[in-house]
């Protein structure tokens, strides 16, 4: 049991540590001292000095930093993160979040080169749903729902649970002529959604290495849409703060998935917390890129009205406001938390 949550803390590890690589070879590359490179929170367990820099291990598994000097206090050192131009300083901010969005995209590429992809083609229609109405049938294939553009089913499921009832003009291909339909979905009662009456054809379909790629960024396109669309249903109250997870809830979430995947082999376990990874990478990404104190996005904030007004914004405010944001963060960091420890025993 407990090989399921170590299997967990090392790709949720792996992924905070991308990020936090991002922020260090942009630091490198810029000339910046870097004074300590470390993964987790709190005492060392164990680190090394190599040259400048000290790498270290923390007690707290979750997070981890890459410490420069002067950037968040005073410092005389020419090569301190507050001594550099703007743009330098910028390219170092947005590194992290970027890693993780590559990360996403080689954990996408890997998947896709190992499984293929589900397309959007239609193995079958629901009787009595509106694509019956419409009169899809079994190999047509969705390319367009609305505006939005259709490379995997898994769009189409998305596409139905962020536009819930709304009716949609759908563009679909059968035998190389393209047609329009529309679909109004209806609500079904056992699964508590709405639905336009379509099953997926289950077949997969593999690409050439180009191809792959290139339906990897399609995949990372999709984990990003689907965590602001995610995030819109918080702001909008259509989904609330106790359905976040934090670390803990993270942990077993994939620690379950370990579990349940073990029954086909290590290949799937290994591809399915890839699958996970790239949902943590691109959330981790989106959510570092908010314009929120305290987070990479509010810093970056700050630095471009400086590109903008050619002036430094007094380092005093904005530590107060990365210093008031911090605070709230750790506030609601501690709540969802006790909130995922308390689901544990529900």
């Amino acid at each position: 049991m407990i090989v399921k949550y170590i299997v967990a803390i090392i790709l949720f590890s792996i992924i905070i540590l991308f990020h936090e690589l991002g922020h260090f070879l942009l630091a490198k590359a810029n000339n910046i001292r870097v004074n300590e490179f470390c993964l987790g929170f709190g005492p060392t367990i164990i680190g090394f000095t190599k040259g400048e820099t000290k790498y270290s291990l923390k007690l707290l598994p979750f997070g981890g930093a890459c410490m420069m000097e002067g950037e968040d206090s005073e410092s005389d050192d020419e090569r301190s993160f507050q001594k550099k131009s703007v743009w330098a300083r910028i390219s170092v901010v947005a590194a992290g979040p970027i890693f993780n969005f590559i990360m996403a995209l080689i954990f996408s590429v890997i998947i896709i080169a190992s499984l293929g992809v589900m397309k959007p083609v239609v193995g079958d229609v629901m009787e009595g749903y509106s694509a019956e109405e419409a009169g899809l049938q079994a190999g047509d294939e969705i390319v367009k729902i609305g505006s939005k553009n259709i490379h995997f089913y898994k769009e189409v499921s998305m596409y139905s649970l962020f536009h819930e009832g709304e009716t949609v003009t759908v563009t679909y291909l059968r035998d190389g002529e393209t047609y329009l339909t529309t679909l109004t979905p209806t609500y079904d009662e056992e699964s508590g959604r709405y639905l336009y009456g379509i099953y997926a054809e289950s077949s997969y379909t593999k690409f050439g290495p180009a191809k792959t790629v290139l339906y990897g960024i399609y995949d990372v396109k999709y984990w990003i849409q689907y965590t602001f669309r995610s995030l819109e249903m918080l702001v909008t109250g259509q989904v609330t703060v106790n359905d976040l997870s934090g670390p803990v809830g993270i942990v077993k979430t994939i620690g379950d998935t370990y579990e349940e995947s073990l029954a086909d082999g290590y290949f799937y376990v290994f591809l399915n917390m890839l699958n996970i990874g790239i949902l943590l990478s691109a959330n981790l990404g989106v959510m570092n890129l908010l314009p929120l104190p305290a987070l990479d996005g509010g810093r970056l904030v700050f630095l471009f009205i400086e590109a903008i007004r050619g002036k430094r914004i007094s380092e005093n405010k904005e530590g107060m406001v990365h210093l008031i944001g911090l605070m709230c963060l750790f506030a609601l960091m501690i709540f969802v938390m006790f909130n995922d420890v308390r689901k544990l025993f529900i």
